[in-house]
């Protein structure tokens, strides 16, 4: 198992791409800390996660809250005593057009997406470089390569995601810790359930394989880059999208 004792704090793990890291890496042998808003989501992906053998700890956090993110470091910490792996899975959307979107919808998607990625990984930064080693992963999408109809606030913090990912890979990789970065096309996840099935065709026609993703697959490629099999990149943007053509 590529995991086995690694300590990975996953956010945005109770639903979606994040509970399918979340059970990838605790079969993979990871103790899985699953950090998400709702309480009882947290307790039934830590149950599901316990109930396939593996280690896991929750913890309620909204990552634009930095004084819950840090007492959700300190309990890791104290639990394992050690930080070995940060996947900044959490995000939002709140689309619109640019002529009718509102201040409120691009601070919103800004805060989570973005300064979200930044708190969190401040936070958990401090003890890997101590340790001397870590990996963290972020969450871009191929939105943030190409742009999106509708999608002014989150293709603006996907792209900033990169761009974080490319300055940290710099400042911290001298100091053992690897960024990397990983943009996933449309997947099946709850974040399209509001979308018109006809809308969802249109997307799947864009996709030279012909369906979405599956969270499942996304999972495997963060699955990589926190494990010593991608033990040299760093920096890297890997697009994880069926090809698709925006």
């Amino acid at each position: 198992m590529r995991l086995t004792d690694k300590v990975a704090i996953i956010t945005g793990s109770a639903q979606g791409i994040g509970l399918a890291t979340a059970l990838r890496f605790a079969a993979e042998g990871a103790r899985v800390v699953v950090s998400d808003i709702g309480q009882q989501r947290v307790d039934q992906a830590v149950a599901a996660i316990v109930a396939q053998g593996g280690q896991a700890i929750g913890a309620v956090v909204d990552v634009t809250d930095r004084l819950a993110i840090d007492a959700m470091v300190a309990k890791v910490k104290a639990t394992w005593g050690r930080i070995d792996v940060l996947i900044n899975n959490a995000g939002i959307t709140k689309d619109a057009r640019l002529a009718k979107m509102s201040s409120a919808q691009f601070d919103a998607v800004i805060a989570v997406n973005l300064k979200g990625v930044f708190e969190c990984t401040q936070a958990a930064a401090e003890t890997m470089t101590a340790q001397g080693s870590g990996s963290i992963v972020n969450a871009s999408s191929v939105v943030g390569l190409y742009g999106n109809f509708g999608q002014t606030n989150y293709a603006a913090t996907k792209a900033g995601v990169i761009g974080f990912t490319k300055t940290w890979a710099r400042e911290l990789g001298p100091k053992g810790v690897r960024v990397n970065a990983v943009c996933p096309g449309f997947v099946l996840t709850p974040i399209l359930d509001t979308v018109p099935d006809a809308v969802k065709q249109k997307m799947i026609e864009k996709v030279p394989l012909g369906r979405l993703g599956r969270p499942e697959e996304i999972a495997a490629v963060y699955a990589f880059l926190a494990s010593d099999d991608s033990s040299y990149m760093n920096g890297a943007v890997l697009e994880v999208s069926g090809g698709i053509q925006l």
